[in-house]
């Protein structure tokens, strides 16, 4: 396994970028560039990921491809399509992007249309559409599990890839998003296990972040720095650890580069801990 993270800016070019990245102590990166950028400037990034053995987790496709605007929904399915060429041609591990959200004013928000039948089988196309426009034989395209938009479950994500049935899609786990309700939350150990169990061996890469339970009514779950929260991270790290090598985890959503420092250091510390090989990290 190779950890890594993000970065929140801070860089004009490579060399400061991956100065950056040395001084985290990052294995793996998301790809620092979006589609449509310069052909020489992806390949310095390229270039340097390759000499200073650093994995390119991920391509991102941020963007709604369930959007009810048409002009928005085109342009997402495009994005998604240029999103996924790049992690082939670069050598990403895999493209990742949410499967997208009815919800008219949040691209990534709560809406009640969002885990019917009708928004499953639209991912479920879209999915394929994307995946056969490229054809892609190297990476993954996968979908971010996510609170309240499929995947929000091992299962679900299950049911996704029996239906979209293409070898060239893949799980990304984000636990974190799926801790919903305080049966995960309190449970949490147990249910790392049930997600490694039914997804472990489709897992491509991995989102860490850590979640706290706040006393408000109702159930109300914050997203907080590593360490902060109630993520057992020494169990997953002993799942991800049984994998096959070169999975990803990434660090995301913090607000500074030394709060992403400040997380890999606590985070290499609980490999550490855990007795597990850190060279692998």
């Amino acid at each position: 396994m190779r950890l890594g993270g993000c970065l929140a800016g801070g860089y004009k070019n490579v060399d400061e970028w991956l100065r950056l990245v040395k001084d985290i102590g990052y294995k793996a990166v998301t790809f620092p560039l979006p589609p449509g950028s310069d052909r020489a400037e992806i390949m310095e990034y390229v270039a340097a990921m390759r000499e200073n053995d650093i994995t390119n987790a991920e391509v991102g496709a941020w963007s709604n491809p369930l959007s009810d605007n048409v002009a928005e929904r085109e342009a997402a399915m495009r994005k998604n399509i240029d999103a996924l060429q790049l992690a082939e041609e670069t050598g990403a591990l895999c493209c990742v992007n949410i499967a997208g959200s009815r919800n008219s004013a949040a691209w990534d928000g709560p809406q009640r249309l969002n885990l019917t039948q009708e928004t499953f089988d639209m991912t479920v196309k879209n999915t394929q559409a994307i995946i056969d426009a490229v054809k892609p034989v190297k990476t993954k395209y996968t979908l971010e599990t996510m609170p309240w938009i499929y995947p929000e479950s091992p299962e679900s994500y299950l049911r996704l890839m029996e239906a979209i049935n293409r070898d060239a899609f893949g799980v990304h786990l984000d636990i974190c998003n799926t801790i919903n309700c305080p049966e995960r939350y309190f449970g949490i150990t147990g249910y790392v296990d049930h997600t490694f169990d039914l997804l472990g061996e489709m897992t491509v890469s991995i989102h860490l972040k850590d979640v706290k339970l706040g006393r408000k009514m109702t159930v109300h779950i914050d997203e907080v720095q590593p360490g902060e929260g109630e993520m057992d991270f020494k169990r997953l790290f002993e799942r991800a650890a049984k994998l096959r090598p070169g999975v990803t985890m990434i660090i995301e959503h913090l607000g500074s580069n030394d709060d992403y420092a400040k997380a890999f250091k606590f985070l290499r510390g609980v490999i550490t801990d855990s007795g597990l090989d850190a060279s692998l990290v």
